[in-house]
């Protein structure tokens, strides 16, 4: 074959190639339907372990294990400081194998609430919230009530989205349902707001809305940084409360 021969095997190769979808990347994206909020007696989330993973890379609430968060503010009046630490651990709920997070609160110096929380990712980057073991202390490190606990799958509790891979605006999710005990749900209000802490100072933040049926009355706002998470919690409606980030370990 002659150089022009070659050139034009050369050219009819590369535009075969063209006509020909690559099927590497023909592929769909994964399909996560989340479900529909509903008044809580309708609400049912179907849970296919296979889907989920512990390790949550979401960019607004990313828990990578070993890294803990300090929040300091007011609470009830008191000096507040939160120690948020993801875990190495894992725990399987209701069939999916969830991080484990610990969350201490301390009030004047005292541990007031200590929080054993449960995270999964699904296929599609959202993160899923599937329950908590809580309990309230006394001033001699006493647990006095553990309301508010629950685990998806026990005694018709379930999980909730926690967090949207890419969040939409306005809707509304549930983040945990076991009725009478946890009942929080969220919507995303904002992707451009600015929020200054104890950290830093930054924009283009994910501002949220969280209520509760237990707490009619008491209404927060969250901000998220993309990469980094939490940043501030903030009640805008009831009791006077505050937290900001203040350092991150890893």
């Amino acid at each position: 074959m002659n150089g022009l021969g070659r050139i034009a095997a050369a050219v009819a190769c590369a535009a075969a190639a063209l006509a020909v979808p690559n099927l590497a990347y023909a592929k769909t994206a994964p399909s996560c339907p989340l479900p529909t909020f509903g008044p809580g007696s309708t609400y049912h989330t179907a849970i296919h372990p296979s889907d989920f993973s512990a390790n949550v890379t979401n960019r607004w609430f990313p828990l990578r294990p070993g890294t803990t968060y300090l929040y300091t503010g007011m609470k009830d009046g008191k000096k507040a400081l939160d120690v948020f630490q993801v875990s190495l651990a894992t725990k399987k709920i209701d069939g999916v194998v969830t991080r484990v997070v610990n969350d201490r609160l301390f009030l004047d110096n005292a541990l007031e609430e200590r929080t054993t929380d449960y995270y999964a990712q699904d296929r599609c980057g959202n993160v899923w919230y599937f329950g908590e073991d809580t309990a309230t202390l006394d001033r001699n490190g006493k647990v006095t009530d553990r309301s508010g606990s629950f685990h998806a799958g026990v005694n018709g509790a379930q999980a909730g989205v926690y967090m949207q891979a890419r969040p939409q605006l306005g809707r509304w999710f549930r983040q945990e349902w076991y009725r009478g005990q946890a009942e929080d749900r969220y919507r995303a209000l904002s992707t451009s707001s600015s929020v200054t802490v104890r950290y830093g100072s930054f924009r283009h933040v994910l501002r949220t809305e969280e209520r509760t049926n237990l707490e009619p009355g008491v209404v927060d706002n969250k901000y998220y940084v993309r990469g980094l998470g939490v940043v501030k919690e903030l009640a805008v409606r009831g009791d006077t409360e505050v937290l900001q980030l203040t350092d991150v370990f890893r």
